[in-house]
């Protein structure tokens, strides 16, 4: 019983340690007022200074959702910039559908396709990287809907910084589409409102695939993206790291780029096993281990396995609980078990704060459903991400590193619609 308990103690310590590092990179941005006000974009100031190809991948989709996109970034208030529609030469569809809309603005856009034999997201961006003309390289998925003055803001930070790389933000709208939907789109806002500009200040960014943007020049000195790794964006962040460039991570509810969620659970696992197994090819490269200092080395290797320690949590909590009361510990190792169940609690609170703050800022509506969906999700969905960790665990000791396409079916759309009815 003795070893029992001192195992127990050991591990729900270490739940407690992974639930209070969650917490405090989920609200960074929040306790520090002067932390919240640099996560903003420079003020506009003189005239745009830079030019812009934008890579806009695209495998098997519509034509309603391509064309919304490319809508948005010909729209922009900044002018200097050409769209790539990156197909592949395997998608006879999606490329007669680029191919068309490239037609209608001959001058502006342009279509890429590749022709590598194995298909995934990195050799498509490289392939159009190849065509680019312009200083800034910008990346958009195939169902991005960009705010209009991105580009110009995006510019000016460029100018304003000396950077070598902006991530700018990602927000998912389709909260209520599903009942994991809600769960997701507050992730996607806590990463880029606050977490990833703990990263930023900690010195080691992991890039989001979307909304980033890179110096050509740069990009085309380091080789473009990692064409075997499917965080391609991940790995990126990590190499331009460890060469000590300079990443801006810049933040506003009115310059997001909205997106939808994946429409199942299946779509969601998916998608969640490929980011799983691409953070576990970034680790095992290894490459964040050539980081100048022992805190941003330690701070990657949080960041890259932190992931899977969070879905062990959502798993180990329950069971933690089961032992504690069923196998008749002493009651002060009954009482350690609990702790990261108060964390998670706190947790749940805090987001409950966030998520009304993710409605205001985004102008959506928020009901006490929405919050009852948002708590009683939670378990459900750690498990789900439990559950990719694990496939993306077993794909990676198999050697399966085939890409897991996230299917897109416009449901963001409505959203848009409706806000502008509005």
């Amino acid at each position: 019983m003795i070893i029992a308990s001192v195992l127990l103690i050991a591990f729900a310590l270490l739940l407690l340690a992974v639930s209070v590092s969650t917490l405090y990179a989920a609200t960074y941005a929040w306790w520090d007022p002067g932390a919240r006000a640099s996560t903003g974009y420079p003020d506009l100031d003189g005239d745009d200074a830079h030019s812009f190809s934008l890579i806009m991948p695209c495998r098997h989709e519509t034509e309603e959702v391509m064309r919304a996109t490319l809508q948005r970034l010909l729209s922009q208030s900044h002018r200097e910039l050409e769209v790539l529609i990156s197909v592949g030469h395997d998608d006879p569809a999606t490329t007669a559908i680029a191919r068309r809309l490239a037609a209608e603005s001959p001058d502006r856009v342009r279509v890429a396709v590749d022709d590598s034999p194995v298909k995934n997201k990195p050799r498509q961006l490289n392939s159009a990287l190849r065509q680019c003309r312009n200083d800034i390289v910008g990346v958009f998925d195939a169902e991005s809907v960009a705010a209009p003055d991105l580009l110009r803001n995006i510019d000016n930070s460029f100018r304003r910084t000396g950077a070598d790389a902006v991530q700018g933000a990602v927000q998912l709208i389709n909260y209520r589409d599903t009942w994991f939907s809600l769960r997701n789109c507050l992730e996607y806002f806590i990463w880029f409102s606050s977490r990833l500009h703990m990263h930023a200040r900690l010195g080691f960014i992991p890039l989001g695939g979307n909304t980033v943007f890179v110096r050509r020049a740069l990009l085309e000195d380091v080789g473009g993206w990692d064409e075997e790794c499917l965080a391609e964006d991940c790995e990126l962040g990590v190499r331009l790291s460890t060469m000590q460039r300079r990443i801006v991570v810049a933040y506003s509810p009115e310059l997001v780029t909205r997106e939808e969620t994946p429409d199942t659970v299946r779509a969601l696992v998916k998608q969640r096993t490929r980011w799983s197994l691409g953070f576990m090819q970034v680790y095992s490269k290894g490459l964040w281990r050539r980081l100048p200092t022992l805190r941003e080395r330690a701070t990657a290797w949080w960041t890259l396995t932190q992931q899977h320690l969070v879905a062990l949590t959502g798993i180990a909590i329950p069971l933690a609980i089961v032992l504690a009361i069923w196998a008749k510990f002493p009651l002060p190792v009954t009482m350690v078990t609990f702790l990261p169940l108060v964390t998670t609690i706190a947790t749940v609170a805090l987001e409950a704060c966030m998520f009304r703050e993710f409605g205001r800022d985004h102008g959506l509506p928020v009901t006490a459903r929405d919050y009852a969906v948002l708590a009683l999700s939670t378990p459900a969905y750690q498990l789900l991400l439990a559950i990719a960790a694990l496939r993306a665990y077993v794909k990676f000791r198999g050697g399966d590193f085939r890409w897991e396409k996230t299917a897109h079916s416009g449901s963001h759309l409505g959203y848009l619609s409706a806000e502008v009815a509005r």
